[in-house]
């Protein structure tokens, strides 16, 4: 081969070599630019659709803890429910309400059918803090279990017609114009009766209700033992202690010309003729009496 097809097959092959290069070059930085700028792109993505996915789980958070118990200060108090203590730590700024439904997987009482003693009463829309619960107090509760109450209302069938024909016969005079209780009002308000406030709501006093009678003119005095959820009814010969769950109804009426004070019939069985009467029970308590005794339903 001469020189000069030498160096024209020379000049081809470098030629060539440096088109092979270019055609190669272009698709090189081109990849290498668009899966560095893909890849940049994508991974942003990513992160703002994770971030987009986290966030509302984590803005939620709050809110889920705040439909239930309030965070914050807890109060460790004493809890006594039929004759047994327990030791509870709660949200000072829970409710009533809420503390029933925390009790009730411990004491097995549905929230429902719990009755919370803190001095008086307590109603579900109040805070532990503002009935002044504090560390060590004393809170109680009444209730029957769920199985106890349809225990005591089984056997209904017949005595609920026989009661209802009796309601209709009697509801339609006054109970203090009935001759049973009439010879009773007719002495007047007893000496020792405890003073009665006409349109007044209070809640049960810490010591006994005194000063009242029953149908025979005896003196009754009434205890409410709620750690035993009981009531007690004492007189000059005995003392009757009455399961709170076994009082089926009460009934009361104010009296005729005196009426800061009521007469008042706990019916201990399925009829009115088990009623329990009580004469003289001042009427600031009445309310009182019956939610303590048979709650708020």
């Amino acid at each position: 081969m001469s020189n000069e097809e030498k160096e024209v097959t020379q000049s081809d092959d470098k030629t060539s070599n440096k088109e092979s290069e270019k055609s190669k070059t272009p698709p090189d930085s081109s990849c290498d630019s668009g899966d560095g700028s893909d890849g940049v792109v994508t991974h942003s993505q990513t992160q703002s659709s994770t971030e987009a996915v986290l966030s509302p789980a984590q803005e939620n958070k709050p809110d889920v803890q705040s439909e239930g118990l309030p965070t914050g200060e807890a109060v460790s108090f004493k809890l006594v429910y039929n004759k047994t203590k327990y030791d509870i730590e709660f949200p000072i700024d829970g409710t009533v309400k809420q503390l029933k439904e925390h009790l009730s997987s411990i004491i097995n009482v549905l929230p429902a059918m719990q009755k919370v003693m803190i001095k008086g009463l307590a109603k579900d829309e109040k805070t532990l803090k503002e009935l002044g619960v504090t560390k060590g107090s004393k809170v109680m509760v009444v209730g029957s279990k769920l199985d106890d109450v349809v225990n005591v209302n089984t056997p209904k069938s017949e005595p609920a017609a026989a009661e209802k024909t009796s309601t209709t016969t009697t509801s339609k005079e006054p109970l203090c114009r009935q001759k049973l209780h009439r010879k009773i009002i007719d002495k007047g308000v007893p000496e020792d009766a405890m003073p009665g406030i006409k349109n007044s709501k209070d809640v049960l006093p810490a010591y006994p209700l005194s000063g009242m009678l029953n149908k025979h003119g005896g003196k009754v005095r009434l205890t409410f033992k709620l750690e035993l959820d009981q009531i007690w009814i004492g007189t000059k010969e005995r003392t009757e202690k009455i399961n709170m769950n076994h009082i089926r109804q009460i009934v009361s009426e104010a009296i005729d010309g005196n009426e800061q004070y009521h007469i008042m019939g706990l019916q201990l069985g399925p009829t009115e003729a088990s009623r329990y009467w009580l004469y003289w029970v001042p009427a600031q308590y009445v309310d009182a009496i019956k939610d303590t005794v048979l709650g708020k339903w």
